[in-house]
C-alpha cells in the first residue's frame, strides 16, 4: 500500500498546490481594484490642452460696379467673343468667302441628279457637258455645282472633279473631293 513517507509527500503536494491558488487568487482581486483606482485619479487629474478659438472676422463683400464695361455675365459679351473667334478660325476662312459670293444656277440641283455626258474644248480650255433633267450645260474650272459649294477644280475627258465644303457634326467645315464620271451608254 502507501507507505508513510509517500503519504506526506503527496499530502505536501497537494497543500502547495492549495497555497499556489490562495495567492494567484488574491494577488488578482487587489490587482484590478488597484489599475480602476489609478485610471479614476488619472481622469479626476487631466486637464484638457484647449486653445481658446477667435471669433472669425466679418465678412464684407466688395460691391462690383461696372465702368463703362459690360457685365461679365452678359450674353451678348460671350456672343461677341464667340463671333471673333470665329471670324478668326481656319474653317471660317475656307467658308466665308463662299458664303459671302452670289449662287450659280447649277448650285441649286444634287448632284446624284446630274449625269456627265461628254467633255470638250473651247479656247484651249477643257469644258465638260452635265445633264440634268433633260437639259444640257456646259461647266468649266471654278464654276459651282450641288447644294455643298462644289467648285470645278479639275476636267478631264472621264470626269468631273469638285472640292466641296461639309460642315461636320461639331460644327467644322471641312473640304471633301467628289467627282462626276461620265456616264457611258449603250448603243
Amino acid at each position: 500500500m502507501n507507505s508513510p513517507a509517500s503519504l506526506v509527500r503527496s499530502g505536501s503536494n497537494a497543500l502547495l498546490l492549495a497555497t499556489a491558488c490562495l495567492l494567484m487568487h488574491g494577488c488578482g482581486a487587489d490587482s484590478s481594484e488597484d489599475v480602476q483606482k489609478w485610471i479614476a485619479e488619472q481622469k479626476l487629474s487631466a486637464q484638457p490642452l484647449a486653445t481658446q478659438i477667435t471669433e472669425p472676422k466679418k465678412f464684407a463683400p466688395a460691391p462690383y460696379v461696372p465702368q463703362g464695361e459690360l457685365d461679365p455675365f452678359n450674353k451678348e459679351k460671350l456672343v461677341r467673343s464667340l463671333r471673333q473667334e470665329a471670324a478668326s478660325s481656319p474653317q471660317a476662312q475656307l467658308i466665308n468667302p463662299e458664303l459671302a459670293r452670289r449662287k450659280e444656277a447649277l448650285e441649286s440641283f444634287p448632284l446624284d441628279s446630274m449625269e456627265m455626258v461628254g467633255s470638250m474644248s473651247r479656247a484651249g480650255k477643257p469644258v465638260a457637258l452635265i445633264k440634268i433633267q433633260n437639259t444640257l450645260y456646259s461647266v468649266r474650272p471654278g464654276q459651282y455645282l450641288g447644294p455643298n459649294f462644289g467648285r470645278v477644280t479639275r476636267i478631264t475627258p472621264s470626269e468631273v472633279v469638285l472640292r466641296e465644303l461639309v460642315e461636320e457634326g461639331a460644327g467644322e467645315w471641312v473640304e471633301r473631293m467628289v467627282s462626276l464620271q461620265i456616264q457611258e451608254r449603250s448603243p
